[in-house]
């Protein structure tokens, strides 16, 4: 029923993204008229939209003719676009570029392999990127992909904020759950304010907190391991505790999750280091946060240090093919001056080994109170246990997502993990 249901609504949607076609020939590549012209999708116009104009800045200085269109596309709307392009078949709908999350990049690319292009033996230099990037782009061999971000996880904190409750960032750093909790009971007692907020019905923080003792919701063989799984368990119940104790706020979208830290509603956030972009939307904020590492499930190979989404550039099938590459390889994959920009104003850690040679790397950072925020960054990586993925990652998430609302709601937890676990079976086809 569920795939059913996922067909014709992507046949519905053909309608829609039928209206925004120009007329053009089906077989005229996304560049269109303008043969230096690359359409990109993306995301968060803070980080992903804001480094692509960057990366055309930087492009402009070898082709001064390049043209960036710039488009923001949800990432639920670029992966249900995906679907409904490859259903009916309009591929002159793509973009040249696209970005997609790490966690679902392989499995749309083995589901739809006419939409992606093989840029394998393109001028691309993939051995430059951190190898457990790169092969979550790569299928059977080949890649699909060009790496962009890092995603080890952060927890970033208002010194301001904490300093009511008699606490510096030495207290967050290198400790469990439980005691984040002790002390996050002292932060609300003392200033009302939660500790995080995240977006209700999501699993990224169950997500990462299984990551960080390296425990996979599959096992080895690729089929689902989700109701008989200690660590994820004990994730989900860590989470349950602190919605229930008032320290983590859920909110009913990414823009009211961004404007919680930013506009005073909460202590601090734990995500991604590309969050470090939308902490510094703020210039009031400035010199008031600090970011360290998470706290650590009590669990067989806890640690500290986990990683949480990135994302990768794909080539599409109607793209400018020449155009596009040579833009990637001089731009995310050959450019130091482009992550020297990122770094600092999106706070975009790149996974392009080469930049990491960069003095910016070792800059103090003002917004952060003069921390060496790359390369304590640099240090985490580091220590992110080993984590197989998946092939069905989205999937495990998605179901895991609908059982912590259950569960929130009063449902038992071993019931509500065996349900997953049989809708990804259902998904997989097993």
């Amino acid at each position: 029923m569920k795939k059913l249901l996922t067909i014709i609504l992507a046949l519905t949607l053909v309608f829609v993204l039928a209206a925004c076609d120009n007329g053009d020939d089906a077989d005229t590549p996304a560049a269109y008229e303008n043969g230096n012209e690359l359409t990109v999708w993306s995301w968060d116009p803070a980080f992903n939209l804001f480094a692509m104009e960057q990366a055309a800045l930087v492009y402009q200085q070898i082709n001064p003719d390049f043209v960036l269109n710039n488009v923001e596309v949800p990432w639920e709307d670029i992966d249900m676009q995906i679907t409904t392009i490859a259903v009916a078949g309009t591929h002159e709908l793509l973009p040249d570029i696209t970005l997609i999350q790490d966690q679902a990049f392989q499995l749309n690319v083995m589901n739809f392999p006419e939409l992606f292009l093989d840029i394998t033996d393109s001028e691309i230099n993939f051995s430059q990127f951190a190898s457990a990037k790169l092969a979550l782009t790569m299928v059977d061999g080949r890649n699909f992909g060009v790496p962009f971000d890092n995603g080890v996880t952060i927890m970033g904190l208002r010194t301001d904020v904490i300093g009511q409750a008699g606490l510096t960032i030495a207290d967050f750093t290198d400790i469990t759950w439980p005691r984040f909790i002790e002390l996050g009971l002292q932060v609300l007692d003392a200033t009302g304010m939660p500790m995080k907020a995240t977006v209700a019905g999501g699993a990224d923080w169950i997500d990462y907190m299984s990551k960080s003792a390296g425990v996979s919701m599959f096992n080895p063989d690729g089929s689902p391991n989700l109701d008989n799984n200690p660590t994820l368990r004990l994730a989900l119940e860590t989470y349950v505790e602190l919605v229930q104790t008032g320290l983590l706020l859920e909110v009913d979208s990414w823009d009211a999750y961004i404007g919680s830290f930013v506009n005073d509603v909460v202590a601090g956030t734990i995500a991604g280091c590309w969050i470090l972009g939308s902490i510094q939307a703020n210039p009031d904020h400035e010199g008031l946060w600090a970011v360290t590492n998470i706290p650590r499930l009590d669990a067989p190979g806890g640690t500290n240090y986990s990683s949480w989404g990135g994302s990768s550039w794909a080539v599409t099938t109607n793209a400018n093919a020449p155009l596009a590459i040579s833009f990637l390889a001089n731009t995310f994959a050959g450019s130091v001056e482009l992550y020297d920009i990122l770094l600092p104003a999106a706070g975009a850690l790149a996974t392009w080994l080469p930049a990491a040679d960069s003095p910016v790397y070792q800059e103090e950072h003002p917004f952060f109170g003069g921390q060496r925020v790359a390369a304590d960054i640099i240090r985490f990586s580091a220590n992110v246990p080993e984590f197989y993925f998946g092939v069905f990652h989205y999937e495990a998430i998605s179901a895991i997502g609908v059982a912590v609302t259950n569960i929130l709601a009063g449902a038992d937890i071993d019931a509500e993990l065996a349900a997953a676990q049989a809708e990804v079976e259902f998904v997989m086809g097993s």
